[in-house]
């Protein structure tokens, strides 16, 4: 009986995977025939690859860097463009800071220094609900200055976060667990905001603006330019996830995690060289990322110093061949998503949807810099939500709306940007982000869980963002 069980479900998810991969493509072959003449014939095989590529992703009948392969694949074999635009993602600096950044990551993850700052953090803050939360949220933010990577860092808190469920005892369907694994999702979602290096979109929208707009943003710039929204978001999120789900009194105090946690940093034992080591590495990346605009290189050379120094005998704290352990669908999936983006607008495709954009109503209202910020971060959210991918979401919408602001005679800095920035918030769907998937994934919180806050935390971003951009982008001149 379990046998038939398991083999009916087998074939129910390969039943599942072939309709998916058969709606991609039939799809490809319906946006093919169906777009008009003013399209290319390579506009037409790209915006049809494009859209097969989307269904795969969000249904996933394959892994990630398998669709990303069969992409680059189509590409090349279609001849949409010449093959060294079409190759032209794998040599792209951002490329080689993602890879930089998992193997930092990686090596960092080979010492205490990450668990010793979070039971530090939960020691001084954890022993009540605000102060968990909050500790959950602020534990994150601070990875991102040294481990540029969303699912790392997502991943790092997520055995700490099971761990407190455990020990607090918060049953299935608490609010206190969804508070808590919420807590895990957004604030990494939130993690990306003012760290260049923190989120792959954010690196994807500068290499966009540089290669499109000839327009380039530094380390310093981005963290200059969103600083204050990451300030405003940070809070934000805490007070909702509080605020929407409220805790009886007696579960609003945990005197029991400051004893765990001072247990577990005493088998940690005292700080080592090891980590010492790697703090001096990762202060020194972080040193050279802020002060590009003194030296002028690029944040994968820093990235890849750093990788260097933290696998030299004697200097480093890990071994190379753990360090080149890290996630190749991710590599194969940023290189190939730049790919598309930039055979995307030499196919002709981008400035010819650019052109059914650019009627009188739409190029009026982005005459308005604050008025351009609210649709575009309106669109790059419904965008994202029908693009789960944030990295194809990026390379399809950045490069219209730089078009766009061309056609209407506008600097693109500032809506390009805003774009940009406003596709890698993702709070609704479990797709839209990796935080979100890896927290659904633990089985502890539902995609329904996401829906009601996520809809809030859409809207404050969204507000927040034309907020931000009304003061201080228009103080410093980004406006």
């Amino acid at each position: 009986m379990l046998y038939k069980l398991r083999r009916s479900l087998v074939l129910k998810e390969n039943y599942k995977n072939y309709a998916a991969l058969a709606l991609a493509l039939v799809s490809f072959f319906i946006i093919f025939l169906s777009l008009p003449d003013t399209f290319s014939y390579s506009a037409k095989i790209m915006t049809g690859i494009i859209t097969s590529g989307i269904i795969l992703w969000a249904l996933e009948p394959i892994p990630m860097g398998l669709t990303g392969l069969i992409i680059l694949l189509l590409m090349l074999v279609l001849k949409v463009a010449d093959t060294s635009v079409i190759f032209s993602g794998f040599a792209s600096p951002a490329t080689y800071l993602i890879v930089a950044g998992m193997m930092l990551a990686t090596a960092v993850n080979e010492t205490s220094l990450i668990r010793r700052l979070t039971y530090k953090i939960l020691i001084r803050w954890g022993s009540h609900a605000k102060g968990l939360l909050g500790s959950i949220i602020i534990i994150q933010q601070i990875q991102a200055f040294f481990i540029p990577t969303t699912a790392v860092r997502t991943a790092l808190i997520m055995p700490v976060s099971k761990m407190i469920i455990e020990i607090v005892n918060a049953k299935p369907g608490s609010n206190l667990r969804k508070m808590i694994m919420l807590g895990v999702a957004y604030g990494g979602v939130i993690s990306g905001t003012a760290v260049m290096t923190a989120a792959i979109g954010n690196i994807l929208t500068v290499e966009i603006l540089n290669r499109f707009a000839g327009v380039n943003i530094t380390y310093f710039q981005w963290f200059l330019y969103t600083f204050p929204l990451w300030l405003i978001l940070i809070p934000s999120i805490w007070i909702l996830l509080l605020k929407v789900f409220p805790l009886p009194k007696e579960q609003q105090s945990f005197p029991m995690i400051q004893g765990e946690m001072k247990k577990r940093l005493e088998e940690l034992g005292p700080v080592n060289k090891k980590e010492i080591n790697c703090l001096i590495i990762l202060i020194l990346i972080v040193s050279l990322w802020l002060t590009e605009p003194f030296h002028g290189m690029h944040p994968s050379i820093p990235a890849l110093l750093g990788v260097v120094l933290l696998t030299l005998p004697q200097v480093g704290i890990a071994s190379w061949e753990k360090v080149i352990q890290i996630n190749y669908n991710t590599v194969l999936l940023l290189s190939v998503t730049l790919s598309m983006g930039y055979v995307f607008v030499d196919s002709g495709a981008a400035d010819i949807i650019s052109n059914y954009l650019s009627v009188d109503w739409f190029t009026n209202i982005i005459q308005y810099p604050l008025l351009a910020v609210l649709v575009v971060s309106v669109m790059a959210q419904l965008f994202h939500k029908m693009i789960s991918n944030v990295s194809t979401a990026v390379v399809i919408l950045v490069p219209i709306i730089i078009s766009v602001a061309q056609n209407a005679g506008l600097d693109p800095l500032t809506i390009g940007f805003a774009t940009g920035l406003s596709c890698v918030f993702g709070y609704m769907l479990v797709v839209e982000s990796m935080s979100n998937v890896i927290a659904h994934s633990s089985g502890m919180i539902s995609q329904k869980d996401f829906l009601k806050p996520g809809l809030y935390a859409t809207i404050i971003t969204i507000i927040a963002t034309v907020l931000v951009a009304a003061t201080w982008w228009s103080w410093i001149g980004l406006v």
